[in-house]
């Protein structure tokens, strides 16, 4: 089965001119997409530097439709919405009129996460029927151990 992957708005978001490193813009493990800023030489004009973006995305062919379903049918269309990967949700002060108020950098906080693959940082769980002695009873099951457990 094939499947489709859109890239859909451009990549905005700031870097720095204080050094030659790459720089992290994206890091979504949730969608399995990297985005990267790094100024190179121009090839026009080698005496100029131009800001070179890559976007590396991994597709993970066997990722369902929910993930936290097994039984749920395979997945075949990929979305990435560079506005979302590169939403900042952490509150930041801000200072108007002599006041300090707390604000969001993006639009998009409060809708859910569209994840293509487990997301290690997160914990997942899912429901499925167990029968003991006759009877089915629906027990929840942990699908990553490592970030539902403490130490």
């Amino acid at each position: 089965a094939g499947f489709k992957v859109f890239l859909l708005d451009p990549v905005i978001a700031g870097y720095s001119e204080d050094s030659d490193d790459e720089y992290v813009l994206v890091n979504n493990k949730c969608q399995c997409v990297t985005a990267t800023a790094k100024f190179v030489p121009s090839k026009e004009n080698p005496n100029e530097e131009v800001l070179e973006r890559n976007i590396r995305i991994l597709v993970p062919l066997k990722a369902r439709e929910n993930i936290s379903d097994p039984l749920s049918p395979l997945r075949t269309t990929f979305v990435y919405r560079m506005t979302e990967l590169c939403k900042k949700c952490d509150p930041v002060d801000i200072e108007l009129g002599g006041e300090k108020y707390q604000a969001q950098q993006s639009n998009f906080c409060n809708e859910p996460e569209t994840c293509y693959t487990y997301n290690r940082d997160k914990c997942y769980t899912t429901t499925f029927p167990f029968v003991y002695q006759g009877e089915t009873k629906n027990v929840q099951a942990v699908l990553t151990p490592a970030s539902c457990y403490a130490d």
